[in-house]
């Protein structure tokens, strides 16, 4: 091959190789859009299912950073999302994690209301062991809205446990270290709503 050949070679490549990158930066900027949009979908739809009802702001537009607290899982991206009717705060839904799952850190979205009550809670991400300590899905099993309508006095602390540790709540057969981390974790969500109420009522995003 003569050196008139190589460039030439080398150019088509180049062709293909600009033509490649173009095509495919059309179509991340053509999906992108749609990505996005399924995100926010899910988003609300977890909201939704977790605020209580009657707001009529965005909650999902309302939202901000939360300082690390051993409290949110101590690790980081917790988030608050405020739920409002008119001026009024009717309650948030805390982006949490519970840093002691049996395979890891499982994060959660937990309801809370302006009276301090559970309004939902539901998991978003975990790694826990597929028939075991998947039932804290709730496509799996009813077990987490046992948290719905809970808080803080009731049960009182010692409640708040596993009933294998003298609390109120079910573990799961063969699978105990995984449900005894979300109990605790929404718990610690609803102390850090109780300690830090009057800055989350007045917080803007």
């Amino acid at each position: 091959m003569n050196k008139q050949q190589i460039v030439l070679t080398s150019l088509v490549l180049a062709a293909f190789t600009l033509l490649g990158v173009s095509v495919v930066a059309f179509m991340h900027q053509q999906t992108e859009p749609l990505i996005q949009a399924q995100m926010d979908a899910a988003l609300n739809r977890q909201l939704a299912a977790v605020l209580p009802a009657g707001f009529d702001n965005d909650p999902a537009a309302s939202v901000r950073a939360l300082p690390d607290d051993v409290l949110l899982g101590g690790k980081g991206g917790a988030l608050v999302y405020t739920a409002r009717k008119g001026e009024h705060v009717t309650g948030w839904a805390l982006r949490v994690i519970a840093p002691n799952g049996y395979s890891g850190a499982i994060h959660l979205l937990v309801g809370v209301d302006a009276q301090g009550v559970v309004s939902g809670v539901r998991v978003i991400s975990h790694k826990e062991t597929p028939g075991l300590g998947d039932p804290i899905e709730e496509s799996k099993s009813n077990w987490i809205h046992g948290f719905t309508g809970q808080g803080l006095g009731n049960p009182d602390t010692k409640g708040w446990h596993v009933k294998k540790d003298g609390g109120v709540f079910d573990q799961f057969t063969g699978a105990t270290i995984t449900p005894r981390a979300v109990v605790q974790a929404v718990h610690n969500a609803l102390l850090y709503v109780e300690q830090h109420r009057a800055e989350l009522l007045e917080a803007r995003p």
